[in-house]
């Protein structure tokens, strides 16, 4: 089920009381759901949600994390996911069927996964089979939806997450001549160059034209990136890099892979959230950095080290604004609807789908 079939099959909306609750009452409500379920309840929250939520979760972590660890933990009955909707999704692939996941407001999508539909990608793969012949193997970042985990499981692929994409792209080389990666073509670049392979042997699938976009001999294509990218990632710039060196001189950039070849060029570290995270955590007090991630978990990271002088690497960035829906009233609601039997905001993936889907999961876990 797609993010717009959830929400036709959700159309039961907040009741308006939950949006004049004061934030004292809110959260005494979502303590005593928690107290009652106990065990029954499980809440998994991602590092980029809102501290009025976060502070509810009983882990954190990115969204493959949270998902296993949601499927490992099998005394939960209820699993409310703090995060959007792919991550939702890819819980309920990998807990039991005896198990239920829920999202407080189902419009918590996320940008980057909407730009990869299965009806583009299908097209897609057509396109470029009549193009290469059968010496293509697909590749998805875990940010997508669980449609396109299964086409890509059903195609021999396997998922990647920032943390392994490094890995997952040398053993898809190993299974084929080249691969196309989805949806976000900045970790896809920024993988495949550190990985040796020239910018030259990369092309871009624009899914809004249809097209191949490259210059050259296409014999020489290796890499084929399709035109996606995470909204949030994408507005840091080399500028940004600029008044950082100049204002700031001896400070370290750290940016998520996310990030434009550009950015991650001129960045001295590069790596996931968990990787921005453990870098400064074990930084020598006095330590400086300019993180280019989204800004809830910046915020977060300088209240947890006031001992470094930590600040974003864009002075306006702004929070993931899908990630933002998930908030006070919408996840209070969600946890007393779950109390009260409603089965609203719940995601299922249908079985078909979530099988090849888990296929996918399974070959890069294998790895």
């Amino acid at each position: 089920m797609n993010l717009l079939e959830s929400l036709q099959a959700n159309k039961r909306q907040i009741p308006e009381h939950y949006l004049t609750m004061n934030v004292t009452e809110l959260e005494e409500r979502a303590w005593a759901v928690k107290r009652k379920l106990g065990d029954r309840l499980f809440v998994p929250g991602h590092h980029y949600q809102k501290d009025e939520v976060i502070q509810f979760s009983d882990a954190t972590g990115d969204s493959l994390q949270l998902a296993q660890v949601a499927a490992a933990n099998r005394k939960a009955e209820f699993i409310v996911f703090c995060g959007v909707h792919f991550m939702a999704e890819t819980a309920d692939i990998l807990t039991t069927n005896e198990q239920k996941v829920y999202l407080p407001d189902m419009r918590a999508g996320c940008s980057m996964a909407d730009m990869a539909d299965i009806h583009q990608t299908n097209r897609a793969w057509e396109a470029l089979q009549a193009q290469f012949g059968d010496t293509i193997i697909p590749l998805t970042y875990v940010n997508s939806t669980a449609a396109i985990k299964a086409f890509v499981g059903e195609h021999g692929g396997a998922t990647v997450t920032s943390s392994n994409a490094e890995k997952m792209v040398e053993w898809a080389l190993t299974q084929k001549e080249r691969l196309l990666f989805l949806p976000d073509q900045h970790l896809g670049r920024n993988t495949a160059y550190k990985l040796g392979i020239p910018l030259d042997s990369m092309a871009v699938w624009d899914p809004i034209q249809s097209s191949l976009q490259y210059e050259g001999d296409i014999e020489k294509v290796k890499v084929i990136l399709w035109k996606g990218h995470c909204s949030v990632h994408e507005n840091f710039t080399t500028k940004n890099i600029e008044q950082v060196r100049k204002q700031h001189p001896d400070m370290k950039i750290i940016v998520h892979p996310e990030c434009s070849r550009e950015v991650v060029a001129l960045s001295d570290m590069a790596g996931s959230t968990n990787y921005i995270i453990t870098e400064i955590e074990k930084a020598t007090p006095g330590s400086s950095f300019a993180v280019g991630t989204e800004m809830n978990l910046v915020n977060r990271i300088m209240h947890q080290h006031p001992d470094k002088h930590i600040i974003s690497l864009n002075p306006y960035m702004c929070a993931c604004l899908t990630m933002n829906r998930i908030d006070l009233p919408h996840f209070v609601w969600c946890l007393e609807s779950v109390e009260d039997g409603f089965e609203s905001n719940r995601i299922v993936v249908e079985e078909g789908v979530a099988k090849l889907a888990k296929l996918a999961l399974d070959r890069m876990l294998k790895i």
